[in-house]
C-alpha cells in the first residue's frame, strides 16, 4: 500500500460524484446569500487536526454550511459586477481537467493539451480579424494578460527607440480604462498619458488632441483601447485607434476582457473590425464566453516577438527550448509571465467543440438583446431614469431620490429575498443602480420584478 492521501477512496469519489451530478442538474442554480449568510465560525474549529476528518463528513460540512455563504455568480439571477455563466460542458470538463494531473506549461509536457487550447485561441484570433500566425495563451484573468500584454509593447517600444529615456516612454490610456491598465503600467514602470474621453468612449480625435497638447508626444509608445468597458460597456475607436498606432507605430493594445466576446454578435460585430489592427488583445472566455473561472485569452498579432520577451531561462528549462524559430513547438508559459499554469483553455475549447459556434453566437446575443429591451422597460417606469443607453449586456438607471445607503440596502433586501444580486455602481460621481447581464436565461419578468421593487 502506497502513501494514503494517494490512495483511491471510493466512498470520498462517490460523495463527490453525487455533490456535483446535483450541483450540475439544478434549474436555475440558486442564488445562495453570500455575505449575509450566517457564517460557521465557531464551527470551523476544529476542523483541520493531526488525524483529519472522513471526507464525506467535511463535504457535507461545506454543503450545509459554507456553500450558502457564497452567491452562485453562474445564477441567472446574478445581475451584479461581470457575472460568470459557464455551460455544463464546460464544468464537466473542468473536472476532467482536475483529475487528469495535466500541467499546460510547455509542449513536451502537454502537447495534446497545447493543440487543442492553440484551437480555441486560433477561433478568437480569426474571430477579432488578427492575422494568420496570431497566437497566444490563456492566462488567470484579464489583469493578468493586460499586465503581459503591455510587458511586450513596453519591451518592443523601448528597443524601436533606442534615443528615448527608457524611463520616460507611456502608453496614451482613456480616463474610463481598466484599473488593470493603470496598475499594470505601475508594475511595469511606464506612465501613462491619461485622455479624456468623448462621453467616456476613446477616440482617435481624442487622442490626437492630447497629444498636439503634450509637451513630450514623441514619448508615447503605445496606445490601450477598451472593447467593451466594465462599467457602461462603451466599445472604444478600435478603427481610429487602431489606424491611429499602425500610422505612428505604437503598440496597440486592446482591452476586450468583458466585452470582446460581442465580436460574435451578429448586431454588433461591425463595431469590433478595429481588432484587426491590435498587437495584443485580451478577451476572457470565462465572463462572455461561458467558461469557468480562471480563464482568459491573450493574443498577439506577432507571438514570436512576444516569446523573445517573456520566456523564461533556467538550465532546467533548456531542454524546452531547443531548436530554432523554424521548428520551435509552442510552450504556453513564454507568452504570459507565469510559468507552471493549469490548462485553463481546455474547458471553453470542450465546450465550443461540443456545442458549435453558433449556440455562442445566439447566448451572446441574448445578453445584448436583453439590455436593449431592458432600456425600454425602465424608461416606462414614471420611478426610474435611465442614465445612458444600454452598451452591450450593460443597463445603467437611477432611482431618483435615493441615497447611497438606500441603494445598499435594496441590494442586500434582494439578495436575502434570493431575487437577484444586483449592486449599484458609481457613474460622474453619483450612485446608480446597474444590470450587468450574461446568462442567456436570465428573462425579462426577473427584470420587472426587480424594477418594481424599487417603488418604495
Amino acid at each position: 500500500m502506497g502513501h494514503p492521501m494517494f490512495q483511491y477512496d471510493a466512498r470520498a469519489t462517490e460523495a463527490v460524484f453525487d455533490y456535483c451530478r446535483e450541483r450540475l442538474s439544478m434549474d436555475p442554480v440558486p442564488l445562495d446569500l453570500g455575505g449575509l449568510a450566517d457564517l460557521p465560525t465557531a464551527e470551523m474549529d476544529g476542523l483541520i487536526t493531526e488525524e483529519g476528518h472522513p471526507a464525506e463528513e467535511v463535504l457535507d460540512f461545506f454543503r450545509e454550511r459554507l456553500a450558502p455563504a457564497v452567491v452562485s455568480i453562474d445564477a441567472p439571477t446574478f445581475l451584479a459586477f461581470i457575472p460568470n455563466a459557464p455551460t455544463k460542458n464546460s464544468l464537466l470538463f473542468d473536472m476532467v481537467v482536475a483529475c487528469s494531473g495535466l500541467n499546460g506549461t510547455s509542449w513536451l509536457e502537454a502537447a495534446g493539451v497545447v493543440i487543442a487550447e492553440n484551437q480555441a485561441l486560433d477561433f478568437l484570433a480569426r474571430a477579432a480579424g488578427l492575422p494568420a500566425g496570431a497566437g497566444g495563451v490563456f492566462v488567470s484573468g484579464g489583469s493578468a494578460g493586460n499586465l503581459s500584454g503591455l510587458t511586450v509593447g513596453r519591451d518592443l517600444g523601448r528597443a524601436a527607440r533606442p534615443h528615448l529615456d527608457p524611463h520616460r516612454v507611456r502608453f496614451a490610456i482613456s480616463a474610463d480604462a481598466h484599473s488593470s491598465v493603470g496598475k499594470a503600467l505601475h508594475v511595469i514602470g511606464v506612465d501613462a498619458l491619461v485622455v479624456e474621453p468623448d462621453d467616456h468612449r476613446f477616440t482617435r480625435a481624442v487622442l490626437e488632441a492630447a497629444l498636439a497638447a503634450d509637451d513630450h508626444p514623441e514619448d508615447v509608445i503605445g496606445v490601450v483601447a477598451t472593447a467593451g468597458t466594465t462599467n457602461a460597456g462603451i466599445i472604444d475607436d478600435l478603427e481610429g485607434l487602431g489606424t491611429f498606432a499602425r500610422e505612428h507605430d505604437l503598440w496597440f493594445h486592446v482591452d476586450g476582457a468583458y466585452g470582446g466576446a460581442a465580436m460574435l454578435s451578429r448586431t454588433l460585430a461591425p463595431e469590433f473590425a478595429g481588432l484587426r489592427h491590435a498587437d495584443s488583445f485580451v478577451v476572457d472566455p470565462h465572463k462572455w464566453l461561458f467558461a469557468p473561472l480562471d480563464c482568459a485569452a491573450l493574443l498577439y498579432r506577432d507571438p514570436t516577438a512576444a516569446r523573445h520577451v517573456l520566456a523564461q531561462q533556467a538550465g532546467y528549462l533548456d531542454i524546452l527550448h531547443e531548436g530554432d524559430d523554424a521548428d520551435y513547438e509552442w510552450n504556453p508559459s513564454d507568452f504570459a509571465l507565469h510559468l507552471s499554469r493549469r490548462a485553463r483553455g481546455l474547458p471553453f475549447w470542450f465546450s465550443l467543440a461540443t456545442y458549435g459556434v453558433a449556440a455562442y453566437r445566439t447566448a451572446i446575443q441574448a445578453g445584448i438583446d436583453l439590455a436593449l429591451r431592458t432600456a425600454e422597460i425602465v424608461q416606462e417606469y414614471d420611478h426610474l431614469e435611465l442614465v445612458r443607453p444600454a452598451g452591450l449586456s450593460i443597463v445603467m438607471f437611477r432611482r431618483p431620490g435615493w441615497s447611497d445607503e438606500r441603494y445598499t440596502e435594496w441590494t442586500h433586501d434582494l439578495l436575502r429575498r434570493q431575487i437577484a444580486f444586483v449592486t449599484p455602481t458609481k457613474w460622474e460621481g453619483e450612485t446608480i443602480a446597474r444590470f450587468a447581464f450574461l446568462h442567456p436565461d436570465t428573462d425579462e419578468a426577473l427584470i420587472r420584478t426587480v424594477l418594481e421593487s424599487m417603488r418604495d
